[in-house]
């Protein structure tokens, strides 16, 4: 045991722990490995760019939603890509007729797997990209306004409209707070797709969605240069559509994302083995 530790914590007692947790891991881990959900191919294709709607629903779920499960297991950027082959549209222009149905999985011709990887690539390319340019954004932001002090105040917005949100988090940032955390309405986590667009009847919260996550972004950024500041930008992704969550707050320069797959296990009685493939993603 150490002397040298405020708490006299045994450090072999610590190594035997973490010992066991591996060992309780590891068959998940390995069931984990071997599997995707329909979220995180549903993730795959918002990273693609396609983040647009029709008929209210998202492109990604009615896409996605076409593939029988047995056929999914290849990931859904072969079929896509593969699509993009055969039918030689644009992106979102094929997303949209896969979507209405006058484009079809189970009818595509066979393509040389080296001509979708082709076709891929560019869309790989410029998600990475994307993402990249949205870290190097928001270091500059952090960098320009050193903030030292601690303990940093954490303030929750919910009115459940975003453009009322906004204006409670700048007053907030105005006040002090130097993280504003954006509460999630009712029982979201339940849904099984993203809302699109911006909304404003939430209840208990405001909806998660990227539009949502980019506006307030925005307003914070202003508050924020108004203030020589930098007022950081909290929300969650705890549930159905947790991995998707995660991009879209990524591309929208969030700070922190709460995610938990236990929550949606002891909570929302989420099928755990989903929720923890989602969690690993």
């Amino acid at each position: 045991m150490s002397t040298s530790s405020k708490l006299m914590i045994d450090w072999d007692r610590v190594a035997g722990c973490r010992k066991m947790a591996a060992e309780i891991v590891r068959p998940v881990q390995r069931y984990i490995d071997r599997h995707s959900t329909t979220s995180i191919e549903r993730t795959v294709l918002r990273a693609f760019g396609i983040d647009s709607a029709w008929q209210e629903m998202p492109l990604v779920n009615l896409i996605v939603d076409q593939l029988p499960k047995e056929t999914l297991r290849r990931g859904i950027a072969y079929w896509f890509g593969r699509a993009l082959v055969a039918t030689k549209k644009e992106p979102n222009e094929l997303a949209l007729a896969i979507a209405k149905g006058k484009v079809k999985f189970d009818k595509l011709p066979n393509v040389p797997f080296e001509k979708i990887k082709k076709a891929i690539q560019p869309l790989v390319k410029d998600a990475i990209f994307k993402l990249d340019q949205c870290r190097k954004k928001r270091y500059q932001l952090v960098t320009r306004y050193v903030n030292e002090k601690m303990p940093l105040k954490y303030v929750i917005v919910a009115t459940g409209n975003i453009h009322d949100d906004v204006a409670q988090a700048q007053a907030a940032a105005e006040a002090g707070a130097d993280i504003v955390a954006v509460i999630r309405h009712t029982a979201q986590s339940l849904l099984d797709y993203v809302p699109h667009g911006i909304t404003t009847e939430g209840f208990g919260g405001t909806y998660a969605t990227q539009a949502n996550f980019r506006i307030m972004r925005e307003g914070l950024d202003k508050v924020g240069k108004k203030l020589k500041r930098y007022v950081q930008l909290t929300n969650y992704s705890s549930g159905l559509c947790m991995a998707e969550i995660a991009v879209m707050g990524a591309f929208e320069r969030l700070d922190y994302l709460l995610n938990d797959s236990m929550y949606g296990i002891l909570f929302r009685d989420i099928n755990m083995k989903r929720t923890f493939v989602d969690q690993y993603f």
